[in-house]
């Protein structure tokens, strides 16, 4: 069944999208090379919009359209994320762990000790083991290689925040 263009007294084969609205990607209509060539001419995305409208919206698009903050923010949802994988663990460990880390001594935090334990590591393991691990994980849990399961999302967000966290405490040793 072919698709006839979508153009007034048109007979041509409707092959090219074209847009119905500009806000929303998911209405089409089918045109000929031809039409589909003068629409584009025509087509104005930002016709009706100031000059200030135009320079948020390019701004905003920088970051996807998307809401985004400081990462020192308290609501941030990486901090909110952390804190809450802190508080649903059991405080099995308390105070701090010392390791014999290449010939230092090393104070892990409560917080390092339990990011070991996600990234499913010994307590005072070498930084390229950390991170060799890490890489692991990440192939392992990335979304994409998980036909984009949220549960899969939700874990690899766990585990970079835990990778963060050793990164952070190996930096300033």
């Amino acid at each position: 069944m072919e698709i006839i263009c979508d153009w007034k007294d048109c007979k041509k084969r409707g092959i090219h999208k074209a847009p119905v609205e500009k806000n929303n990607s998911k209405k089409f209509r089918w045109l000929c090379l031809e039409h589909v060539k003068e629409f584009n001419k025509d087509w104005d995305y930002f016709k009706g919009m100031s000059q200030e409208q135009i320079a948020e919206f390019l701004k905003a698009d920088l970051t996807w359209h998307k809401p985004t903050q400081s990462f020192s923010a308290p609501d941030n949802f990486f901090n909110i994320l952390w804190g809450s994988v802190l508080e649903n663990k059991e405080k099995a460990f308390l105070g701090n762990a010392e390791i014999k880390n290449e010939n230092k001594k090393m104070q892990f935090s409560n917080q390092d000790i339990k990011a070991f334990e996600i990234m499913d590591l010994e307590i005072g393991t070498k930084w390229e083991e950390i991170y060799t691990k890490f890489k692991t994980l990440v192939k392992k849990f990335h979304p994409d290689m998980n036909s984009g399961n949220k549960k899969f999302e939700e874990k690899l967000k766990i585990i970079t925040l835990a990778y963060t966290q050793l990164k952070m405490t190996y930096k300033t040793k």
